[in-house]
């Protein structure tokens, strides 16, 4: 059975009503049959049914055991690194998500879990990096936001060989198109926010494992620190998963499409795109990613003052931070992450929308004239 097939049915009727959408349990608290015995749930924080559902509909996307639903992405990212204790190490994909690295220095660091940063391209960097200390390998897959791709399978070897965890953050990439834990990472975890929600109408994350023991750990942090998903939410996030393969299909056409265009412009320096055969990490990307995602990211030859007119000349492309939703999206990296970035001035990162490919390319078209 085909993916998008079994994601549909993946879904529960309700046995009461036979309703075919997941009822939003919008309750606090459930009536106990007699003390100490309830009908699965006792306090929503807990447990919630809307949520559960969520949770067993990701586990399977992910081909996993469980999944757990947080108030957001990096709500997710702070469960999976309350694994960690003092003298811990961390070893991480150096092209980061600015959150998960603001989070890794300016909090965990200051409990004594340090962090190397290296280029996980090269798997020899990651084992390399690896020390006595190190619990846990990060990498993101294709990153953000210029794009570079991690061999999972070969970064898996050297976690286990090591007895490290292996976690990946695949929201680029999202279920439809990669599945870190059939590839040998120990965690996934998505900023729900993005493919899954898919309508820019939620903050949500989701960590999803294979392992009872390593969920039972994660789920114990999600319940003692109450980072949870809200029955709405969750609700909501249900209803965006349904549409995710059409949705994810339309997001790679459009991008591959654009990412083309842009390499054939002359006022445009590099395009960041694993769907080009010029990208380094193209071939790794092709054996372990089903296609190449909607996300992309172009350096400009007129540095930062040309990067800036082409994002305030466009019209179809909305200024605004976030990603995988309908509408294509563009944002200058180096503006939101401030004077201490590293992302290069020239550089603007597009989500690339459900639009038709041929109105993006003639928005890009005109806004890189007028600049």
């Amino acid at each position: 059975m085909q993916d998008s097939t079994k994601l549909i049915h993946s879904i529960p009727v309700d046995e009461q009503t036979g309703a075919i959408s997941v009822p939003i349990y919008q309750t606090s608290t459930f009536v106990q049959e007699a003390p100490g015995l309830n009908k699965g749930y006792d306090y929503a924080r807990s447990g919630n049914p809307t949520r559960a559902a969520l949770e067993n509909i990701v586990a399977e996307l992910e081909n996993g055991t469980v999944g757990l639903a947080f108030g957001s992405g990096l709500a997710a990212i702070d469960a999976v690194l309350k694994l960690l204790k003092s003298g811990d190490e961390i070893v991480a994909v150096d092209d980061i998500y600015g959150g998960a690295f603001r989070l890794f220095t300016q909090v965990y660091e200051k409990f004594g879990i340090t962090v190397r940063y290296v280029d996980a391209t090269d798997p020899a960097n990651v084992f390399n990096a690896v020390s006595s200390s190190t619990r846990l390998i990060w990498i993101e897959t294709p990153t953000n936001p210029t794009l570079k791709i991690a061999d999972i399978e070969a970064i898996a070897r050297i976690a286990r060989s090591n007895n490290c965890l292996l976690c990946v953050d695949s929201t680029f990439a999202s279920p439809a198109l990669q599945k870190p834990l059939s590839l040998g990472a120990d965690i996934v975890v998505h900023s729900a926010t993005k493919y899954l929600g898919g309508h820019s109408d939620i903050i949500a994350g989701l960590v999803i494992t294979k392992d009872p023991e390593l969920a039972a750990k994660i789920k114990f942090m999600q319940n003692a620190c109450g980072n949870i998903l809200g029955p709405f939410d969750s609700w909501l996030l249900i209803r965006g998963i349904e549409t995710l393969p059409l949705r994810i299909k339309q997001h790679c056409s459009n991008a591959q499409a654009v990412a083309e265009w842009l390499t054939r412009h002359p006022a445009v320096d590099k395009v960041f795109y694993p769907g080009l055969p010029s990208h380094p990490g193209h071939e790794v990307a092709a054996r372990q990613m089903r296609d190449f995602g909607g996300m992309l990211s172009v350096q400009f030859r007129g540095g930062r003052d040309a990067a800036l007119a082409v994002a305030g000349g466009l019209r179809l492309f909305s200024n605004a931070t976030s990603l995988g939703g309908c509408e294509s999206l563009v944002e200058h990296r180096g503006s939101v992450e401030g004077p201490h970035t590293t992302t290069p001035q020239n550089l603007l990162r597009m989500s690339v929308g459900l639009e038709h490919a041929d109105d993006l390319i003639a928005d890009l078209q005109q806004a890189l004239q007028e600049a």
